[in-house]
């Protein structure tokens, strides 16, 4: 699979503008994801205490803290919910012959802020996801809560799936190693 950084942004950008029908937040199209980093503080916090034990000295657990705490104070986003595919890893964008054909795997289909939406970026090599950000012209905040996002993600799977999911766990690791490079490149 070959990764097209721009197409990607297009189809999100799509998906972000088809119309919510109706449709709203509430049952099976409410997932953490699309909500508030606020609701999430006290799992990712135990997730992040679970690290420190697990990973050891392997990660700057301390940094991914501050990273975390530092979005926590951002202000909400204020543009409308929107669909969100909620799980847009590199293995669920299928690409043939240089273009991307399909988005697979919307199990985790919700509505919500599109934070979240973009966590899946630090699965990406640097220029992916610079050139994706750019294509979406993402404002900082956006992009420091998406990163929040990716922690969240990578803690919460490092703590839950230690023993028993050997190679998400290494996702996990190298999406929070990524976040920490990036971080330290962007100051």
């Amino acid at each position: 699979m070959r990764w097209l950084p721009c197409r990607p942004a297009a189809a999100v950008r799509e998906l972000h503008r088809v119309d919510l029908m109706g449709a709203s937040r509430t049952g099976d199209l409410s997932w953490y994801r699309g909500g508030s980093l606020r609701e999430c503080d006290q799992w990712v916090r135990r997730s992040l205490a679970d690290c420190r034990s697990t990973v050891g000295t392997e990660l700057d657990v301390d940094t991914l803290e501050q990273l975390w705490r530092a979005a926590l104070v951002l202000p909400e986003p204020s543009a409308p919910h929107v669909w969100l595919h909620g799980d847009l890893k590199p293995t669920n964008l299928l690409v043939q012959e240089g273009k991307l054909h399909a988005l697979i795997d919307f199990g985790c289909l919700s509505i919500g802020h599109p934070d979240a939406e973009h966590s899946a970026l630090w699965d990406l090599p640097p220029r992916a996801r610079e050139i994706y950000w750019g294509a979406l012209d993402l404002d900082d905040p956006t992009w420091r809560r998406a990163r929040a996002w990716a922690i969240a993600v990578g803690v919460g799977g490092i703590s839950y799936y230690w023993a028993t999911y050997p190679a998400f766990v290494a996702e996990c690791r190298a999406r929070l190693r990524a976040i920490l490079a990036d971080a330290a490149g962007r100051g």
